[in-house]
């Protein structure tokens, strides 16, 4: 037997029927959109009636409501699903026509119908309230609401998230109603300003680990963060869904809301260990970045460097995977991904890096929950190259002058001795100061990948420069190599270094495109400043016998791009002269350079001369540059890249001496480029490197040269050197005067006996001493006394120092 609509009233409901005119109107018209076979569904004609009573009667529609509620909740009670859904269906339609000043009160009915189904035990009741919910969220309310409240909803909608439901298809749906039912819940609330603050932190708490967790399950393959069209199947599967509802969230937080929102994700993939993967770590923050307005992304940047603060005794693994999360974070961001904190950014990640370095070398640290944690090697070394590319990301979102600050700061940390103090360590010592130098260098070398600034006097001042260029001085190879991959880095600018990368002889050097710009006037200002210093490093970087393939490389690409960039007629007879030096010091043997060093260092001469010599376009400069290498190609092949600069190196046991043909000379170049109009008299002097106080700063051979430039400075400073005027023709020439002057008293230095070099120090000493008592005899004096001055038997005269109270003052002066 079916059901009839009728035959679930109470008693006293049946007996007002018999009287219809007594039964309230709203009464009547709701009994009669129930079918007597609830299978047939909702009675269209007599909902029609009903709505139009209530859009007529609005007074009524809390009281239709409440009718509607009970009906409900009595069907729910008798298992009579089809009469709850017809109810349903009703609440619907009476909503979506409604918007009156009564629908709050409506709406509490309504509620309280979803609650029910909310609670039931059947899915498909769950379901059906879910649905009922969302239409309801997307409905824009006339009127506010100031007691309506939604705890039970973001809860009962967070545990469907989680549902266990034995069948696998109702609890994907289960699951994707209740993601349905926190979007509608954010909707609803987002925007309200009289609801409770959906941001609050046990709402969010909530809200963002149950779309979490659904993100999770589904994430065996990656998707694109960004959101893109997708199939219509793939918008039905929970990941799109809760990716989605995730992207709305995020979208909808304004500045005061990004920590609560972000937070409950940070602890999410704590406690799930998810930070070790990786893989879903990133996507959530790639979610996130994309979502987020972007003038928020700094916020997100600063909670996930406090974040890695907090894990700062955690396994390495999940230190990287937070640094990775903010190497993408930060490519996403942009130039907004730093904030108004630059520097701290970095400070914080050099400080994790410096961090790494001493847990790598003690081998332990104390952790306070699980006391001392032995830590892995190949962990933390993976973790400080993730640092390292970290840096690296956000550099590259900053403009020249803050990435040129950035620079500085980097360099400030660098221990450097006699220039920046080693930085406290636990325990490490030496190995531990030289692996920060090394970890820093890489750092810079991240942050000036891509650099470019048009003036480099002041992007690249002498407090950057000097302690970068005394790493170019040091024993250690590897430092020595990140220093010139970091000045080759700074001086291109117009991405010619790819085309340097190997050394060779270009026989037309116009296939490599080369981008060759006039030098500028802040160019030549730089180079008047700091030349010498990098012909100095150049230099002495090919007389360290620890170099190796890499650095000639390096050394190449240095001369090249400074003659690509920075190049003037001087500059360019200064390339020329430290080229031949280079040569020179191949054929010198007081240096013990081994055999390699020497072809090397032959072959580096030959291939930039060869490129020189077509940069300048002089006919007879090429022709003579090209004669030396045709010579060394029928007899010497080990004097040129080809042969040396190759896996296995083509290189006799002995280099013989090398005369002639072999070699360029510096006499037929002179002449050729005089004629051109080059500067004759500095390409006759022979390049000799100057010896400068940055000795100090690096590594020292031996006493004689740590002597000798006290000697120098000495002799530099003394008040008995003549002072000459030199005009500028004679200013070269009086130059390397002074060069070979001090390499004589270097030399001498080096060669002497030890007495000889004590008798000279004593004298200068005591001539110093002399020249003190002098200064101090004319400074410190008593003051002049009133008492008068006394006669010496000398007959000199003599202030007498008299006691202050002894003193007569005139009257005038006493009081």
């Amino acid at each position: 037997m079916k059901d009839h609509p009728q035959a679930h009233t109470s008693p006293c409901e049946r007996v007002c029927g018999c009287c219809g005119a007594l039964r309230p109107r709203y009464k009547r018209l709701v009994d009669n959109i129930f079918p007597e076979d609830p299978e047939d569904g909702l009675v269209k004609a007599n909902m029609e009636k009903l709505t139009f009573y209530a859009l007529s009667a609005p007074e009524k529609l809390d009281r239709i409501g409440a009718y509607l509620s009970e009906r409900l909740s009595r069907d729910v009670a008798r298992h009579r699903y089809g009469y709850v859904c017809i109810a349903m269906e009703a609440l619907d339609q009476l909503l979506m026509a409604c918007h009156c000043q009564s629908i709050n009160l409506f709406v509490e009915s309504f509620l309280k119908m979803v609650r029910k189904l909310l609670e039931a035990d059947k899915p498909n009741l769950q379901i059906l309230g879910t649905n009922s919910f969302v239409k309801f969220a997307n409905i824009e309310e006339d009127t506010p609401s100031y007691h309506r409240s939604y705890d039970f909803f973001v809860s009962r909608f967070s545990e469907m998230c989680h549902s266990s439901y034995e069948d696998p298809d109702f609890r994907t749906k289960i699951r994707m109603a209740g993601i349905k039912g926190l979007q509608g819940v954010v909707r609803k609330t987002v925007n309200d300003e009289l609801q409770a603050n959906i941001w609050d932190p046990q709402h969010m708490d909530k809200i963002v680990p149950s779309l979490l967790f659904n993100l999770q399950l589904t994430d065996s393959r990656v998707r694109s963060p960004s959101p893109l069209q997708s199939s219509k199947k793939e918008k039905e599967s929970p990941a799109e869904l809760t990716e989605r509802c995730f992207r709305e969230l995020l979208g909808r937080a304004a500045y005061g809301n990004i920590k609560n929102a972000v937070t409950p994700v940070l602890m999410h993939l704590d406690n799930h260990s998810l930070w070790e993967g990786k893989t879903f770590a990133v996507r959530c923050f790639k979610i996130i970045m994309y979502s987020i307005q972007s003038q928020h992304s700094h916020l997100v940047i600063q909670q996930l460097l406090g974040h890695l603060d907090a894990n700062s005794k955690s396994s390495a693994t999940v230190r990287a995977g937070i640094v990775e999360v903010l190497l993408e974070a930060a490519a996403i961001a942009a130039s907004g991904s730093v904030g108004p904190t630059v520097l701290e950014v970095f400070n914080t990640l050099l400080r994790h890096l410096r961090l790494s370095v001493d847990y790598e070398l003690t081998g332990s640290y104390d952790c306070t929950n699980i006391g001392t944690k032995i830590i892995k090697e190949h962990e933390e070394r993976q973790l400080q190259e993730a640092v390292i590319r970290t840096i690296g990301s956000f550099a590259n979102t900053l403009p020249t002058y803050q990435r040129s600050e950035v620079m500085l700061f980097i360099m400030g940390k660098i221990p450097i001795p006699g220039m920046h103090p080693t930085l406290p360590s636990t325990g490490s010592g030496p190995e531990g100061n030289r692996m920060i130098q090394v970890m820093l260098l890489k750092s810079l070398r991240q942050v000036t990948c891509g650099f470019q600034t048009t003036n480099m006097l002041t992007a690249l001042p002498n407090s950057f420069l000097d302690p970068l260029l005394s790493f170019a001085l040091q024993e250690d190879a590897e430092i020595r190599l990140l220093v010139l991959e970091i000045l080759v880095s700074l001086i291109d600018r117009h991405d010619n270094l790819p085309k340097f990368s190997t050394i060779s002889i270009i026989s037309d050097i116009s296939v490599l495109k080369l981008k060759v710009d006039k030098c500028s006037r802040q160019d030549n200002l730089f180079m008047k400043k700091h030349a010498q210093h990098l012909y100095r490093h150049i230099y002495l970087c090919c007389k360290e016998q620890s170099s190796v393939r890499p650095h000639f490389e390096k050394l190449y690409s240095l001369l090249a791009l400074i003659s690509m960039e920075l190049a003037n007629e001087e500059v360019v007879v200064d390339l020329i002269r430290v080229a031949l030096a280079l040569q020179d010091l191949a054929l010198s043997s007081e240096e013990m350079l081994p055999v390699y060093n020497r072809c090397a260092v032959h072959a580096l001469s030959s291939a930039y001369l060869n490129l020189i010599s077509q940069l300048t376009t002089v006919p007879a400069f090429c022709q003579h540059v090209h004669e030396v290498i045709e010579m060394r190609q029928k007899e010497s092949p080990y004097l040129l890249p080809e042969d040396v600069f190759i896996e296995n190196p083509k290189i006799p046991k002995t280099l013989e001496k090398l005369e002639g043909e072999l070699l360029f000379q510096q006499a037929k170049i002179t002449e050729v480029l005089g004629g051109s109009g080059y500067n004759t008299e500095r390409l006759a002097t022979p390049y000799v490197p100057q010896f400068t106080d940055e000795d100090r700063l690096s590594k020292r051979k031996s006493i004689g040269e740590t002597i000798s430039l006290q000697v120098e400075v000495e002799s530099r400073n003394s008040p008995e050197k003549e002072e000459c005027v030199y005009s500028p023709v004679d200013s070269v020439g009086v130059e390397e005067q002074e060069k070979e002057r001090r390499r004589q008293v270097v030399e001498k230095f080096q060669k002497a006996p030890f007495e000889e070099i004590a008798a000279h120090c004593g004298a200068r000493a005591t001539m110093l001493q002399s020249k003190l008592n002098q200064i101090f005899e004319i400074t410190i004096r008593p003051p002049p006394s009133p008492s008068g001055t006394i006669t010496s038997s000398y007959g000199q005269t003599q202030s007498r120092s008299v006691p202050v109270y002894e003193m007569k003052f005139p009257d005038l002066c006493v009081y």
